[in-house]
């Protein structure tokens, strides 16, 4: 027994000297645990990083003993802690790590907040006692990629498609249509909301959104159910600068060249809990000279008929665009944000064309002049309201928005023909005027289950009424006066309505691991007519389009798999059977009766960050049925009809490759690769592929080269290929570009001044494209101006040194397929 005391005294005896060495232990309150909390910021940009690592280890030792990953909102805690002293290491990819020592737990005060912790990018810059921290161009983030165009010299002076141009996976053609790994198939969104902007052509749209006004460019390959299930190829959504300042601040922009021209302010105010924010821009491009020439030649009966044009174009483009916003917080749970913008764009081109008929059929030859003279106008606003509910349970929120779109287009043309018979002479005015207007009713709520567990669920209703008046006037030289052709003039009435509702989990697991899965239901509603009570239609379809998105983090590498079902509603620019007749042998039209594209696909990506480079690269596969391409046919008449079908399915296998390395930390080189092999299915023996299969490798290329100087100089080099793009029935042309950027920072570090030189050892491009048909074979190619160079200028002034809230609608419209893109056609440009 006296053994057993003393074995039992000794062991307690020891244990207590050795909890004794910890700090904070004894007494009688040993079972007190407390947690160690704070947040995790970009130096620079002092927004949230999510996925940072936060690992804890005992002071003065290297091992780690527990840690946990930062939020959504940058936040972080690790609690069941006791007593103790204990160093915290903050990491992140592409940023320094932050090791915070001696953090100290004690019984009379458990917990510890280490605040704000701010992480800078590696690439640092040491002059004197001076550190400049310079955020990568390019991020990868666990569900998208963010290009950083503020800190990009070389597309000064320019617009939003010169932007698109340097984002890794994006291709621009010269036409300003883009695709996403080849699939142009996505919806374009500005500060995580639609614009009527983008609900006609993406191209012209983008022509009125500045560079220097855009602040990045995120690119979601794999969107959650949270977003809208339009998008096929995925969502880009383009973020404008904002002011993050208490008090009055703003900035001047303006840029002069050879080809555009621009101007834009921006300005803000915020008091407390309070703000607002407005501004505006003018931009105007000088006229332009181009040249076309175009050949087709239809086979019938054993004989050949060819028609040719050649001729030259002037075109020149003004656009104008405002905003203005407010944002009011009633307290610390309730806000309101209403925004309102508004915008314009004039398109004006001219053209005289020379056309050849030759018709061995009917032993017809013709020879004519024909005299286009052209205006467009667009106009449109939008008007969103949002109201946030937040609870005290953090993460926990409410919200409902509404949002009104308007978008109104005007298009007039007068064509004169003279030819070498009286009976080709014409003189008429085509008009043809549209409305589009989308009423949105949305509500989403988010409920936070555990610190690494939430559920985001939403319903959404959106309501589109699309109008299209056209009309034919002919002048009628007996009394000479124009008089409408019925035959080609009605008013075309369609409306589209989808309602929506989904559920998305957010998941963190075993510290590293972490999961978006969730699923959206869509139902669409349709019908049209024409005003004369032809022409009706209706249809309805439900679609539950899941998504899952799974990553796994170790250390600075990061591994992704995901898949994702997206469906594809044609919008106006692909139903509009507005029968554009410029040339009466080359008609254009839309079809009001296609059914909307599904698409299926799986991604795996891995990324990595060592020692200064930045690795990206992922696989990809998609399989797109009733896929809509423009498709070309040959009448009896030699008249050709082009129009929009769904033509069958596409397999699509790909593969994307971008790298970033930094040398001597002020240099930094990037290049990126997407190559995809394109397999067109045919859905039927009409449309003239061998096999039932065609199948065609399409790739881009891009890499630049940025340094940074001393004393605020900065230049940057620029250079892209896009490989022909493959179509059902032919080829549209391959696009290059290289572009030099230069600027100095002036005023200390409020403003810069720069010079941008665009393909400096080619002053014109050619772009060709080729069609085949059963019966026809057809080449259009047309010659614009292209070497170009501007001085640019841009102004920062205002109070810089409190941070405002962050504001953007939680509306996000990404449900139907703009317009702009696979336009085969064969001359309809002329």
């Amino acid at each position: 027994m006296m053994k057993f005391l003393i074995t039992s005294f000794m062991v307690v005896l020891l244990s207590s000297a050795a909890w004794a060495q910890f700090p904070g232990a004894g007494g009688n309150k040993t079972s007190i645990v407390g947690k160690i909390e704070g947040s995790v910021l970009d130096s620079l940009s002092d927004s949230p990083i999510e996925f940072a690592t936060i690992a804890l280890r005992r002071s003065g030792f290297d091992k780690d003993i527990d840690g946990t990953i930062s939020g959504t909102d940058g936040s972080f805690t690790i609690g069941n802690l006791k007593p103790g002293k204990y160093d915290i290491n903050v990491s992140f990819i592409g940023y320094n790590a932050v090791l915070i020592k001696d953090v100290e737990l004690t019984l009379k005060n458990p917990d510890a907040s280490i605040g704000v912790v701010k992480l800078m990018t590696d690439e640092v810059l040491l002059e004197a006692v001076k550190v400049e921290g310079q955020r990568a161009l390019v991020e990868n983030k666990v569900d998208r990629l963010v290009y950083n165009a503020e800190d990009d010299a070389s597309v000064r002076g320019g617009d939003a498609a010169d932007v698109l141009r340097k984002v890794p996976m994006l291709a621009v053609d010269m036409n300003g249509n883009v695709s996403l790994r080849g699939s142009e198939n996505l919806r374009i969104l500005v500060n995580g909301k639609p614009s009527g902007i983008f609900s006609g052509s993406i191209a012209d749209a983008l022509k009125m959104i500045p560079a220097d006004e855009i602040s990045k460019v995120e690119v979601i390959t794999t969107p959650s159910a949270k977003y809208d299930g339009e998008g096929s190829g995925g969502i880009i959504n383009i973020i404008t600068k904002k002011s993050k300042v208490q008090g009055v601040s703003g900035n001047v922009n303006a840029a002069v060249g050879n080809r555009q021209n621009r101007a834009a302010f921006n300005i803000s105010g915020v008091k407390q809990r309070f703000g607002v924010n407005g501004g505006g821009g003018l931009f105007y491009s000088w006229p332009q000279e181009g040249s076309n020439s175009f050949l087709r030649e239809d086979y019938i009966d054993g004989q050949t008929r060819v028609f040719e044009q050649d001729g030259d174009t002037k075109s020149s483009r003004i656009g104008f665009r405002g905003k203005f916003g407010a944002f009011y917080d009633f307290n610390a749970y309730n806000s309101i944000n209403s925004t309102i913008s508004f915008r314009g764009f004039s398109f004006n081109n001219e053209s005289t064309l020379l056309s050849n008929y030759n018709d061995p059929i009917n032993q017809l030859v013709e020879q004519y002049n024909r005299f286009n003279d052209g205006s467009n106008l667009k106009t449109g606003f939008d008007w969103t309201t949002d109201y946030t509910k937040k609870f005290e349970t953090e993460g926990q929120e409410l919200t409902f928005a509404f949002q009104l779109n308007g978008d109104i287009s005007n298009d007039d043309k007068t064509i004169e023909r003279q030819g070498n018979d009286v009976t080709l002479d014409y003189l008429e005015k085509n008009i043809n005027k549209g409305n589009n207007f989308e009423y949105t009713l949305q509500a989403d709520y988010i409920q936070p289950l555990s610190k690494t567990f939430k559920i985001e669920t939403g319903l959404k209703s959106v309501l589109r009424n699309i109008d299209s008046d056209y009309t034919f006037d002919v002048f009628n030289t007996d009394n000479q006066q124009y008089e409408e052709d019925p035959s080609r003039s009605n008013v075309f009435l369609y409306d589209q309505n989808v309602y929506s509702a989904y559920v998305s989990s957010n998941l963190t697991f075993a510290k590293t691991w972490s999961m978006v899965a969730g699923a959206r239901y869509e139902h669409t509603q349709l019908d049209g007519k024409f005003d004369d009570g032809s022409g009706a239609f209706d249809q309805s379809y439900g679609n539950v389009l899941p998504s899952i998105i799974i990553a796994k983090k170790i250390k600075f590498n990061t591994i992704k798999a995901s898949f994702t079902q997206r469906i594809q509603r044609p919008s106006l620019f692909y139903i509009n059977p507005y029968r554009n007749q410029e040339e009466r042998k080359i008609i254009t039209e839309g079809n009001p009766e296609l059914k909307p594209e599904l698409t299926d696909q799986f991604e795996l990506g891995y990324s990595t960050f060592i020692r200064g480079t930045v690795i990206n690269f992922s696989t990809y596969y998609k399989r797109t049925k009733d896929i809509i391409s423009s498709f070309l046919r040959i009448n009896d008449n030699g008249i050709s009809v082009s129009t929009f079908e769904n033509v069958g399915k596409t397999d699509i296998y790909g593969a994307n490759l971008f790298t970033s390395f930094t040398v001597k930390n002020n240099w930094t080189l990037r290049g990126n690769i997407d190559v995809n092999q394109y397999k067109i299915i045919s859905g039927g023996e009409e449309y003239n592929i061998e096999n039932g299969t065609k199948s065609d490798l399409i790739y881009r290329i891009f890499a630049s080269s940025s340094y940074s100087f001393k004393k605020g100089w900065k230049a940057e080099l620029f250079a892209f290929y896009n490989s022909p793009r493959w179509s059902v029935q032919g080829s549209l042309p391959s696009f290059s570009m290289m572009n030099l950027g230069v600027q100095k920072e002036i005023f200390g570090d409020r403003g810069t001044i720069g010079l941008t030189v665009i393909d400096p050892f080619n002053a014109n491009k050619s772009f060709k494209s080729d069609l085949v048909g059963d019966n026809f074979v057809q080449t259009s190619d047309f010659t614009i101006p292209f070497r170009s160079f501007g001085v640019n200028f841009s102004y920062r002034f205002g109070k810089l040194d409190f941070k405002q809230q962050d504001r953007k609608s939680v509306i996000n419209n990404d449900d139907v397929k703009s317009g702009g893109g696979d336009q085969q056609g064969g001359g309809q440009g002329f």
